[in-house]
């Protein structure tokens, strides 16, 4: 079976060009108008796009041929990052240039997609730095971070969280290896925060395999799990029913169709609820989409640039 973990280096690495600025006072941008009641039937289609080289319009971009939903339902923003302030020994939410751009430019690349029914997620990634979900040292300190990561999700008008535990070099700069209770205090108070807003995870890394600590389980504080091998079939190790879960996971352009349609085809037929993908860029992807489309939704996908 083809395990092909995403390239996430470039991501990681271009963030450490611009700080994000998470002052409160600053005007929050409004939220758009009630987004459509689709008709859609099918598993919930996830893509995520690397903004450091793609537009998250790209998104809007794909609808079905029959009825003319969108074929996404949630959009991520790949992605913020947890950095490390070796002065305040904190962790801090932060921003390259090109994340900061489109959060700053809300009502031109994200509010178009919310206006079409689609879900506005930011992915958070470790950053080389030591910080991580896994190791908080104190309730405190994972409140702290919780606040920030909300706090952003209302500044912008966003839907929701995405936590990907890749990249953090536990141990860096004096950092503390993982720990069982971090993971559990951060997404406990993040729910917390945001009740309403969806908290997705990317089944990677020590935090994904720390979901419970003191006799509190988080799993159900997930509204989704996906497996983070392109071209593969996991089920995410997660207490989460099928609806929420998706054991197939695909690169477009880079998993061929024949698998995609493979993994689509068993989604629907093991009853799961969820189908992920990962970079979609600017071409003309119609091809590869319509390789899931017509299994999940029994329907081509069209592209209107």
């Amino acid at each position: 079976m083809l395990t092909l973990v995403r390239s996430r280096m470039q991501a990681a690495m271009v963030a450490l060009s611009t700080v994000a600025t998470l002052a409160l006072g600053s005007t929050v941008t409004t939220h758009a108008t009630a987004a459509p009641s689709l008709a859609k039937a099918g598993p919930t289609s996830v893509a995520y796009v690397e903004v450091n080289n793609n537009s998250m319009l790209n998104v809007g971009k794909y609808t079905l041929a029959n009825g003319g939903d969108p074929v996404f339902d949630v959009a991520v923003i790949f992605a913020a990052n947890i950095n490390y302030d070796t002065g305040t020994k904190t962790a801090q939410l932060y921003f390259n240039e090109n994340v900061q751009r489109v959060l700053d430019n809300a009502a031109t690349q994200i509010r178009p997609l919310q206006q079409k029914g689609i879900k506005v997620v930011l992915s958070v990634l470790g950053n080389h730095q030591g910080a991580g979900f896994a190791n908080f040292p104190s309730q405190q300190t994972a409140s702290a971070f919780a606040k920030q990561l909300s706090d952003t999700v209302t500044r912008y008008g966003l839907d929701g969280i995405d936590f990907d535990d890749e990249y953090a070099e536990y141990g860096n700069n004096g950092t503390g290896q993982p720990n069982a209770s971090s993971f559990v205090q951060l997404v406990t108070a993040l729910r917390a925060n945001m009740p309403d807003k969806i908290i997705s995870l990317y089944n990677i890394g020590p935090a994904a395999s720390r979901l419970s600590y003191g006799g509190v389980d988080i799993s159900s504080k997930f509204d989704y799990a996906w497996n983070p091998y392109y071209g593969s079939w996991q089920v995410p190790g997660i207490g989460l029913p099928k609806s929420k879960l998706s054991p197939a996971a695909v690169e477009i352009g880079r998993t061929s169709q024949s698998t995609v349609t493979t993994l689509a085809r068993r989604t629907v037929s093991e009853g799961y609820g969820v189908f992920l993908t990962y970079n979609l860029n600017g071409a003309d992807r119609s091809a590869d989409v319509s390789a899931f489309t017509r299994e999940l939704y029994g329907s081509t996908a069209v592209y209107t640039p």
